[in-house]
């Protein structure tokens, strides 16, 4: 199966860098505008001081003008100075960083919304998944980089054409000169450009690989078995190698943009700005006298102030945004992932158990040949207790994965009360369920808010829930005691038999029809898994239950029981009806009560 959306060529550049600027500026206006404001307010002034006001006081000088004309010209460019810099400052203590704060709570929004709409397909496929990761990781900093080089942008393209213009007026001859010399040497600063942009590309792929023993020597996943074992010399070994690729990119790189650069920098600085640019200059000021001292030292500085400009924007900038624009590219192909699990017209109702009936269901998970599922075949009837038992692998989270609508089928149905699931829309049929995952996650908020999955917690009802899972631990701030320490030094933190607890707890505190639990004994004790057992019997008497579990001891009470293999159902019956066939059932159960009574 493929995505129903997928990009058939990429975007460019411009409309890349154009897109995320005009997101940026549907979140925050202000700080678009303030940025290119302020491109031109830290660029503009100093290059205009530099041509035309040195080129005045040059003039004055050399013409016997008087001290206070200088003192003058001195405090006009000091005053300019001033405000600029008072300006800017006050512009990024003052609004600036809390526009940024906000630009990046909107753009994180948006991109929280799309991740929770996602299909759980999205996440089986291995290069999505890591764009993914790109994308959410990237965020803040594509806001950082891509504004940074809009206003270094305008800035210097503002500056470029004022510049120009103010050369233009002293000599258009000597504008001809510079913008020859600029032009010339050009496809050298866009081969450069490429060199740097390539050994950054090869450096971040070669980066990755030593990041990555970076992680086993922080995660406290690698703790135990780096301390317990001797891996250390082959981690080193391999990090070694990585970090040695890094530097052999780096050797390979050097020489070539060395090279380009030096031919570069020897034809536009010396041969260009050095001798031709000053060979004309004081010809006009000491033979032609067209130009005046202040003239010379104006066209001077201009030409390095345009050469300046016309680098970064033939070079750098195109650089700098392409790298971006690559990033904005997995952005918004992100942004324009369709989900395959599609509402239908219906919501559903939340009331009593009905009927569950399955009919003819196969599954095969994108990118495989192998189905997961074959034409399953099965009735729930209200208030039954149903457990699905067998191997790894046999196909029992991807059912239930699919009563919830979390996959949808390949072929055949799903129907409850004889309606088929994707005529409801997608919440509202999720509503009807509670369910406890075999990889259940805690999150960093209070006990309360993590029972009831919800930011309004009755507390009377989570003590209750609580209370049916055998979660016993003391709680200091009742319902409102933080769990995990992300948000709060004194959260509470839990074993793993605790926290399976709490997550049981979720599927008594929510008031629905329907309960699935994915080894929901797997971190616990036997006494504790006994107890747990009696208490769903007791909690669930008005829900329909679908429990998975390799604990066949949990089993025993379920109304109906289902053995999977290889994506079939191979047996079904009472525990008793089961036993007494002698198939898969039998024998693993048998050969568990074997293993406890020795």
């Amino acid at each position: 199966m493929k995505h129903k959306q997928k990009n058939k060529d990429n975007h460019s550049m411009f409309s890349n860098i154009l897109f995320f600027v005009v997101l940026l500026f549907k979140v925050s206006p202000g700080l678009v505008i303030g940025e290119m404001f302020f491109g031109i307010m830290g660029t503009l002034p100093t290059r205009i001081i530099s041509v035309l006001g040195v080129k005045y006081m040059v003039d004055i000088v050399s013409q016997g003008g008087s001290a206070a004309d200088v003192f003058r010209i001195v405090g006009v460019i000091a005053a300019v100075l001033a405000v600029t810099y008072i300006t800017y400052w006050l512009f990024i203590e003052i609004y600036w960083n809390t526009a940024k704060e906000k630009a990046y709570r909107g753009l994180n929004k948006n991109l929280y919304e799309k991740a929770r709409s996602l299909d759980l397909e999205n996440y089986d496929n291995p290069k999505f998944y890591n764009n993914f990761i790109l994308t959410i990781e990237s965020s803040s900093d594509n806001i950082q980089n891509v504004l940074g080089l809009v206003r270094q942008y305008v800035g210097e393209f503002v500056s470029l054409f004022t510049i120009g213009s103010i050369i233009l007026t002293i000599d258009p001859i000597c504008l001809l000169i510079i913008a020859v010399i600029v032009v010339i040497f050009t496809p050298i600063s866009t081969k450069i450009g490429s060199l740097q942009m390539q050994r950054r590309e090869d450096n971040n792929r070669l980066h990755r690989k030593a990041d990555y023993f970076a992680r086993v020597f922080y995660l406290q996943d690698y703790v135990k078995e780096v301390r317990m074992n001797n891996v250390m010399p082959l981690l080193m070994k391999r990090y070694n190698e990585a970090a040695q690729d890094v530097c052999d990119n780096q050797k390979k790189y050097v020489r070539k943009i060395d090279i380009a650069y030096f031919i570069q920098e020897t034809g536009v600085q010396i041969i260009g700005f050095m001798f031709v640019l000053p060979l004309y200059l004081g010809y006009c000021v000491l033979e032609k006298h067209t130009l005046s001292a202040g003239d010379f030292i104006a066209s001077f500085n201009g030409a390095f102030s345009i050469a300046a400009s016309f680098s970064f924007l033939t070079v750098t900038a195109v650089r700098n945004f392409s790298e971006r624009a690559k990033m904005i590219e997995k952005y918004r192909e992100f942004l324009k992932t369709e989900s395959r699990i599609n509402d239908g017209e219906k919501t559903a109702e939340i009331t009593e158990p009905k009927p569950i009936e399955i009919k003819n269901l196969s599954f095969t998970y994108p990118g495989n040949d192998t189905p997961t599922l074959s034409n399953i075949n099965l009735s729930i009837k209200p208030y039954e207790k149903i457990a699905l038992v067998g191997y790894n692998g046999a196909g029992k989270t991807t059912l239930t994965n699919l009563l919830l609508r979390l996959y949808d089928a390949t072929e055949g149905q799903i129907l409850i009360d004889g309606e088929n699931i994707k005529d409801c829309t997608v919440e509202s049929h999720r509503n009807r369920f509670a369910a406890v995952f075999q990889d259940f996650q805690l999150f960093a908020c209070t006990v309360g808010e993590n029972v009831a999955l919800d930011i309004n917690a009755d507390e009377e009802r989570v003590f209750d829930a609580l209370g049916h899972s055998g979660f016993s631990k003391p709680l200091p701030k009742g319902a409102d005691t933080e769990m995990l320490r992300e948000f709060d030094d004194e959260g509470i933190m839990t074993s793993g038999g605790e926290a399976q607890k709490i997550a049981i707890a979720r599927a008594f505190y929510k008031n629905c029809p329907y309960v699935i639990l994915d080894e929901p004994s797997a971190n616990l004790d036997p006494v504790a898994e006994y107890q747990l057992n009696q208490a769903i019997l007791d909690a669930a008497k008005d829900k329909t239950v679908v429990f998975i579990s390799h604990r066949l001891s949990t089993t025993i009470n379920a109304d109906k029981i289902y053995v999977m293999e290889n994506g079939r159902i191979i047996e079904s019956g009472s525990h008793n009806e089961l036993i007494e066939l002698g198939g898969t059932y039998a024998y693993m159960f048998n050969l568990q009560a074997e293993k406890y009574r020795k």
